[in-house]
């Protein structure tokens, strides 16, 4: 049987009209985006194959000789630090393409091909050839067969990796997020180390700060879900004492990424986020605020003043989505070599609480891939006082399916400065920096206050 040719309706603009209008008369996206195993795979290829994705945290290679083996897009990638920094490269071999490495490992200072020994140093280039000049090649130089380069840039603790030459880089990809979120210096924050429970010298993150889910819902289900706090009251009736429904506001400028913000975070009834000690030097809206930024297409940060919880999604299939979670610390007690019990024990408090918050927003997202695949209604109305975030998401998903080139693509641009009228929402009491001095640019920025 030959196979069809036919072009699918999802890399057409006409299948995203719906989604490409303004929130106050968009729909929500088709049940087949969610549910379409066909349309799973020309995501991978279309989306995923052209995104910056998130695929690792950088302390994950802080030790020498680290390796780590991820996904994108369909291809498998190995992740190095090397003198140049953190590499990407296709996990293939050079000679006959065998796959290098199945899983994280120790290498030292050789990448391996379990096949015919090939060698290859952290840098990508071929240092090993065995018996290959037992009869020489004219045409062979070792200098010309390294491994095949995948574009890698780090935000924060955050490694992506791109497989597209034409994606603008991630700086660009970014916007003004680095700059937003610049006052908490995320790059230098780190898991939490438990020398006893430490393999090899490791430390104990994997035990204490980092845990993974699998979840039976498309990812776009859960990045729409964090994107939006419509569902908070019924959904986490708990969370919604810290994080008020009132208390929520936009919190996006130009960039590939949906946010709001939680200013303040409230203890008063519940104060599982604010046992832990603080940062060091926040202005006055992050030292009060929680930022919940859905970076597209798989990167989930929440940033409080003294941790941040971040979630890497990994799809598996259409219906079916690995979590990688990771708490962060500020430079401080928790990071340091020997944590006091009490600040182990603060941190248990608030690790409890996000696992609880994390499997309701498991459950009620199962609950919704069913429904799309089981039942199958068209997509209804969003709401635009709460769903904008999810219209924005679902024109970035609606621009990677239907775009011939990343060349073309438009990074969407945030709220205007002095825009109060935010679908309802109301001015921020204590607005993030960047937006308070883009609607006073004579203010003083917080640092030349102090």
């Amino acid at each position: 049987m030959t196979p069809s040719t036919a072009i699918p309706p999802w890399i057409e603009p006409q299948f995203w009209t719906d989604n490409r209008r303004d929130v106050g008369s968009a729909m929500g996206m088709h049940p087949a985006t969610y549910a379409d195993e066909a349309f799973f795979e020309s995501e991978q290829q279309r989306l995923f194959g052209r995104a910056w994705v998130g695929v690792a945290l950088a302390w994950e290679l802080a030790r020498p000789g680290r390796l780590l083996v991820r996904s994108v897009g369909g291809r498998s990638i190995l992740l190095t630090r090397s003198d140049a920094g953190i590499r990407g490269f296709l996990n293939a071999c050079r000679h006959r393409g065998t796959e290098l490495a199945e899983a994280d490992r120790d290498i030292g200072n050789t990448i391996r091909c379990p096949y015919h020994r090939w060698g290859y140093g952290t840098d990508g280039r071929l240092v090993a050839a065995p018996l290959f000049d037992s009869i020489p090649r004219d045409d062979f130089d070792m200098a010309d067969w390294g491994l095949i380069p995948v574009r890698t840039e780090t935000w924060g603790p955050i490694v992506f990796a791109c497989l597209d030459d034409h994606t603008a880089p991630l700086a660009t990809w970014l916007g003004d997020l680095a700059a937003r979120m610049a006052g908490y210096g995320l790059e230098k924050w780190r898991p939490i180390t438990l020398p006893e429970l430490a393999d090899g010298g490791d430390t104990a993150a994997p035990a204490m700060s980092a845990c993974t889910f699998d979840v039976a819902a498309n990812w776009k289900l859960l990045a729409e879900n964090f994107a939006e706090y419509y569902h908070l009251g019924w959904v986490h009736p708990e969370l919604a004492k810290v994080s008020r429904v009132k208390d929520h506001y936009r919190y996006q400028g130009p960039g590939m990424y949906c946010g709001q913000t939680t200013t303040p975070v409230s203890g008063d009834q519940r104060d599982d986020w604010l046992t832990l000690p603080p940062a060091a030097g926040l202005d006055e809206s992050d030292a009060t605020s929680g930022r919940f930024v859905t970076l597209f297409p798989n990167v989930l940060l929440s940033a409080l003043p003294n941790h941040t919880f971040i979630v890497l999604l990994e799809p598996l299939a259409a219906g079916r989505t690995v979590e990688h979670c990771t708490f962060l610390f500020p430079p401080g007690p928790a990071t340091g070599t020997s944590p006091p019990t009490a600040v182990v024990d603060a941190f248990e408090v608030t690790r409890r609480f996000w696992i609880e918050v994390n499997d309701e927003d498991i459950d009620i997202c199962e609950r919704a891939q069913r429904g799309v695949t089981r039942g199958g209604a068209p997509p209804g109305p969003l709401a635009p006082r709460f769903e904008e975030p999810v219209n924005r998401f679902h024109r970035m998903v609606a621009d990677l399916m239907t775009l011939d080139s990343m060349s073309d693509l438009a990074i969407p641009q945030g709220d205007e400065p002095g825009d109060t009228d935010r679908y309802g929402t109301p001015p921020n009491p204590a607005p993030p920096q960047i937006e308070a001095l883009a609607e006073n640019p004579a203010a003083p920025a917080a640092s030349e206050q102090a």
